[in-house]
C-alpha cells in the first residue's frame, strides 16, 4: 500500500499544524474539561480550529486525541467511549481538509502515568490501552500516527510495538526534553535518538519542550546520530501566567525564523506545539515557502564519536597564513578598516600598504557595519589581497542575502583566493541609513557557520556533493559584555559545534569584564582574538557606549575621555586607554583586532605598540 505521508516526506519539507489544547482554551474550554471529549460535545469548536490551520497552510492536521486513551479518559468517566472519541476526531479533521491535499495525523500521547516499576501501569495494561486507541485511529483512516510528548523510552517502544503488531501506517515518534536535554525521567537526548532510530518509525524528533532555541540543540544532536527524517515542533516559548491564564509569548515571526533554522540544520518536519496558533503556522508557511531546504545527511555517528563526512575538512593550518599562525599558537595582529562610501578604493589600499609595512598580519573588513551601504567588502578584500598582498579577514553577514546567494558568494570568494571569514548575523536595517530596507536572515551566524563547514567538507547547502571542497578559516563574533552572558556563551558553544575555528570579540574597554568572560570560555579550545577600539574623543566614547551593540565603555574611561574632549589630546588618551587594556589581557588572548577609528590606521598601529604586541615592520 502507498501512503501519501511517506511520499510527502520523500519529496521535501512537511509543515504540521500547531496547538490544539491551547487553542481550545482560548476559545473558552475550561481547563479542567476533557478536551478530547469535545470531539463529541463541541465538534464545531474543534472543526473550526482545524479549518483555521488548513487556511494557514499546514500540510498535516493532528487530531484532537492526545489524551484519548482509556486510562486518561476514565478520569472523566469516558473510558467506554475511546473508539467513538478517536474516530470522531479523525472525521472532524478529515472534513476540514476537504478540497485540499492536507493529511490527517492521529495524535497519541503518553498514558498519563508511568509503567511499572516507576508507576502503577503494568506493561500488559499499557498494551491494551494503546491497542484500543491506535486501532480506532487507524480504522478511522488516519494517514499517519504521531506519538508525541513521550518521556519514558520504554513506554514509547511499547506503543510503537503495539502499532506495528497490526498496521504498517506511517509513524512519527517524538519526545519532549527539558533545558538539560533530558526527559522528565532523565533519558538523555542521545539515548532517545539512538534507541528510537532502531524502531520501525518513519521519522523521529521532538515536540513541546522549552521552546525553539533549546530545540535547535536537540536537532543538532539528532542529525548527527540518525539518518531518519527529524521532526521539530516546539512550544511558543515557556508560558507566562497572567491573571490565572497561560500566555505563550513567542511571536509568529520568531517561530517562523526558527522553522527556517530547523530546516537549514536538517529537519524534515516542522510545526508547533503548546501556545502556537494558526498565525504561527501561517508565518512558518510564508517563511519556508521559498526556502531551499537543507537535506538530511545520510551519514551517522555513534554517541561520543566523530561525525563521518564525505570529505574531511582541511586542517586550519593549511588553509591560510592566518590559519597557520592560529593553529601554531602564535599571536596574530589585525586592524579593522571600514570600506569607503565611494567606489574609489585607493585610499583604503594605501592604508593597507601602511599596515603591511608595519608587520600587521591581516586587515579586517566589516560588511555593512551599522547597516550602511559602502563599497562591497568582498570586492575590497579581493583588491587588497591582489594589490597589497596582506591577508584579509572578510566579515560576511547573513542580513543581505538568502542562502542561495550566500553559496554563490562563498564559491566566488574562494575562487578569488579569499580564505579567512568572520561570520556574523549583521546589524538590522533599522539601525542604519535605510531603515525601510528589508533584511533576509535566512540563517543566523550559527546557521551560516554550519553552511561554510559543509562547503569545506565538499557539500553544498542542499547536501549535494561539490567537485572540490572549500578551505575557509571560519571565525565568529562574541560579546564578553553581553547582558545575558549565559545565552551568549551558549550561542558560542553552538558556533563552535557548527565548525568555528576562532573568535573575535566586541571592543574590550573593561579588561576585568573580558577576563571574567575568558575564564568561562578558556576550555573551549579555539583561539580568542580580542577587539580593541582606540577612542578618539569624548563624543566617540558616548557613541560607542550608547549606539554600538555590544560595546560598553566604563564610567572611569568616560571620565578620562571627558577630560580630554576632542582633538589630538583626546586621540592620544584613547590610544593610551586601548594600549592599557591590551597589556592587561595580553596573556589571555591569541590575537588582537584593533579598529582604525575613522580610518586612522596610524592610531591602530600605535595601540599595538603601546600594547606591547607589535614586532617587525618599518618605522
Amino acid at each position: 500500500m502507498t501512503y501519501a505521508f511517506r511520499q510527502k516526506l520523500a519529496e521535501g519539507i512537511i509543515l504540521f499544524d500547531g496547538a490544539m489544547g491551547s487553542m481550545l482554551y482560548k476559545k473558552g474550554a475550561y481547563i479542567n474539561q476533557c478536551y478530547e471529549g469535545l470531539n463529541l460535545s463541541a465538534p464545531k469548536m474543534v472543526s473550526d480550529i482545524h479549518a483555521e490551520y488548513v487556511k494557514a497552510g499546514c500540510d498535516v492536521l493532528e487530531t484532537n486525541t492526545f489524551g484519548a486513551n482509556g486510562y486518561k479518559l476514565k478520569g472523566f468517566g469516558l473510558e467506554a467511549q475511546v473508539e467513538e472519541i478517536n474516530q470522531a476526531a479523525v472525521k472532524l479533521a478529515r472534513a476540514a481538509t476537504t478540497g485540499s491535499k492536507v493529511l490527517v495525523a492521529g495524535a497519541v500521547g503518553p498514558l498519563g502515568a508511568y509503567l511499572k516499576p516507576l508507576g502503577p501501569i503494568a506493561p500488559e495494561e499499557a498494551q491494551a490501552w494503546y491497542r484500543q486507541q491506535l486501532q480506532a485511529l487507524v480504522d478511522a483512516g488516519a494517514d499517519v500516527i504521531v506519538l508525541e510528548s513521550f518521556t519514558d523510552m520504554k513506554e514509547l517502544q511499547l506503543a510503537v510495538a503495539v502499532l506495528r503488531d497490526f498496521s504498517p501506517v506511517p509513524l512519527v515518534a517524538q519526545a519532549t526534553f527539558n533545558e538539560k536535554n533530558e526527559t522528565a525521567i532523565g533519558t538523555t537526548v542521545d539515548t532517545f535518538i539512538c534507541e528510537t532510530d532502531k524502531l520501525d518509525v518513519d521519522a523521529l524528533g521532538f515536540n513541546c519542550s522549552t521552546g525553539p532555541a533549546d530545540m535547535m540543540t536537540l536537532l543538532e544532536k539528532a542529525v548527527r546520530l540518525s539518518a531518519k527524517p527529524i521532526s521539530c515542533q516546539p512550544n511558543a516559548g515557556m508560558p507566562k501566567i497572567v491573571d490565572g491564564r497561560y500566555f505563550y509569548l513567542a511571536s509568529s515571526e520568531y517561530m517562523a525564523e526558527y522553522a527556517k533554522r530547523f530546516i537549514q540544520a536538517g529537519a524534515r518536519i516542522v510545526g508547533g506545539c503548546c501556545g502556537t496558533a494558526p498565525k504561527h503556522t501561517k508565518a512558518m508557511r510564508s517563511s519556508i515557502r521559498a526556502l531551499f531546504p537543507g537535506r538530511h545527511s545520510a551519514h551517522r555517528e555513534t554517541p561520543g564519536g566523530v561525525c563521518q563526512h564525505t570529505v574531511a575538512e582541511m586542517a586550519t593550518e593549511k588553509k591560510s597564513r592566518l590559519g597557520e599562525k592560529l593553529a601554531s599558537g602564535r599571536f596574530v595582529t589585525s586592524v579593522e578598516i571600514t570600506p569607503p562610501r565611494s567606489a574609489d578604493p585607493l585610499g583604503t589600499i594605501e592604508k593597507c600598504m601602511y599596515l603591511q609595512k608595519h608587520g600587521i598580519d591581516a586587515v579586517n573588513i566589516p560588511d555593512g557595519p551599522r547597516a550602511s551601504a559602502r563599497l562591497s567588502p568582498m570586492v575590497l578584500a579581493m583588491l587588497i589581497e591582489k594589490q597589497v598582498g596582506i591577508e584579509t579577514v572578510l566579515h560576511y553577514t547573513c542580513r543581505d542575502r538568502n542562502i542561495i546567494g550566500m553559496q554563490s558568494d562563498l564559491l566566488g570568494l574562494h575562487a578569488a583566493g579569499i580564505r579567512n571569514l568572520l561570520i556574523i548575523t549583521g546589524d538590522p536595517p533599522k539601525m542604519g541609513d535605510y531603515p525601510e530596507a528589508t533584511a533576509v536572515f535566512d540563517v543566523d551566524s550559527i546557521g551560516l557557520t554550519r553552511i561554510v563547514t559543509r562547503l569545506n567538507q565538499g557539500q553544498d547547502v542542499g547536501g549535494n556533493p561539490i567537485p572540490a571542497p572549500l578551505s575557509f578559516v571560519k571565525g565568529v563574533g562574541v560579546n564578553p559584555g553581553a547582558i545575558n552572558l549565559d545565552e551568549e556563551i551558549k550561542r558560542l558553544h553552538q558556533k563552535i559545534d557548527a565548525g568555528a575555528e576562532f573568535m573575535i570579540t566586541q571592543p574590550v574597554f573593561d579588561p576585568e569584564i573580558f577576563l571574567r568572560f575568558q575564564d568561562r570560555i578558556k576550555k573551549l579550545g579555539i583561539p580568542v582574538i580580542a577587539g580593541v577600539w582606540p577612542l578618539v574623543s569624548y563624543k566617540n566614547a558616548e557613541f560607542m557606549n550608547n549606539e554600538v551593540p555590544g560595546a560598553s565603555v566604563p564610567a572611569a574611561i568616560m571620565e578620562r575621555m571627558r577630560a580630554k574632549g576632542s582633538g589630538s589630546e583626546a586621540q592620544q588618551e584613547g590610544v593610551a586607554i586601548a594600549g592599557e587594556a591590551l597589556r592587561k589581557i595580553r596573556s589571555a588572548i591569541q590575537g588582537v583586532q584593533v579598529s582604525a577609528a575613522f580610518g586612522k590606521v596610524e592610531l591602530a598601529v600605535e595601540v599595538l605598540r603601546q600594547g606591547g604586541v607589535l614586532t617587525g615592520g618599518e618605522e
